[in-house]
């Protein structure tokens, strides 16, 4: 069965100009935050974006969700360019892409109520009479585990969990087709993380959801992704099958984003990886394949050329000159 694709993006680039003086002000570089990057999003899947902070994962996110500009590259939605939607189709796609942010302390509105945060996206995307939108509200409420009456109070008199179950709600109030889980659990304390995730997973089962889940708790990611792509200094390395990617690894780095997370059970034994150096600046990337100064695997030609992305087996790409 082939997987329909929902979003699909192409050469994605986010450069984010650097100037120097303050009132003759001239750029002098760019500091590239993402740097052409290729995915494809299937519906009712959870594609996870995983690697180091700062590797461009929010930044991807960011230009999904149309809070930063493309600097180059196409987004396709359902098949469309979104930059040749008309203003009917751009409010869909504007109403169909969602997102869940990392700190529910900050991503909510603290003068309003958690039944006019809900409401909020229904009323805008949506013509609905009061009473449908009050029983649309009622019943996200009850999806996310909440009891009904929680629409009169405000965000501060819940826990850090229960705001991100009300994120959760208002992110699903305008029936989205994809939803961004940026950290969804990260600012969360550990007692609950499974909660929310379990919920999120639930979620998915019932309303085939899709989900772009990025995070850097490699274990979170495996339990709920379908497939995952993995980052390093705006540049996708490898992308492939949840599973494969665990059992087999390709590309150094990879490996050693791999070999750095807690096992599943103490006494399997893991090949521990340790990188020299510091993540370089995006602002002056090395010349070839990025992670060429930290590799353990290196030739010369990974100084000279970027390694293009090449499919090694089905579904499974790398960008590596050494696979």
């Amino acid at each position: 069965m082939v997987s329909e694709i929902l979003l699909e993006a192409r050469n994605l680039m986010k450069y984010f100009p650097v100037t120097k003086g303050l009132i003759f002000s001239r750029q002098i570089g760019a500091i590239k935050a993402v740097d052409g990057i290729s995915f494809t999003i299937n519906r009712g899947e959870t594609f996870g974006l995983v690697g180091e902070s700062g590797c461009g994962k929010t930044t991807t996110s960011r230009l999904i969700l149309l809070l930063e500009k493309i600097t180059s590259g196409t987004i396709l939605f359902e098949g469309r360019d979104i930059s040749q939607m008309s203003q009917t189709e751009f409010n869909h796609y504007r109403a169909s892409v969602q997102a869940v942010f990392q700190d529910p302390y900050s991503s909510l509105s603290p003068r309003m109520k958690v039944g006019n945060i809900i409401a909020e996206p229904i009323v805008i995307n949506d013509n609905l009479r009061l009473k449908e939108i009050r029983e649309r509200v009622a019943a996200l409420l009850g999806v996310v585990g909440l009891r009904k009456d929680a629409n009169e109070l405000y965000p501060h008199e819940f826990s850090g969990g229960q705001r991100q179950r009300i994120a959760i709600a208002r992110a699903l109030a305008p029936n989205p087709s994809l939803i961004i889980l940026d950290e969804p659990v990260s600012a969360l304390d550990v007692s609950i993380r499974a909660q929310i995730i379990n919920l999120l997973r639930d979620i998915q089962m019932k309303m085939h959801s899709t989900f772009l889940l990025i995070a850097h708790d490699l274990a979170v990611v495996k339990h709920m992704s379908n497939r995952i792509g993995v980052m390093y200094l705006g540049k996708l390395v490898e992308v492939a099958e949840s599973e494969e990617l665990y059992l087999h690894p390709v590309h150094p780095y990879t490996r050693a984003l791999l070999s750095a997370a807690l096992p599943s059970h103490p006494d399997i034994a893991r090949e521990m990886i340790i990188l020299p150096g510091e993540v370089p600046s995006a602002l002056n990337p090395p010349a070839g394949c990025r992670f060429h100064p930290r590799c353990f695997n290196t030739t010369a030609i990974c100084s000279q050329q970027a390694p293009p992305m090449k499919e090694i087996s089905t579904g499974h790409l790398v960008a590596c000159h050494m696979d």
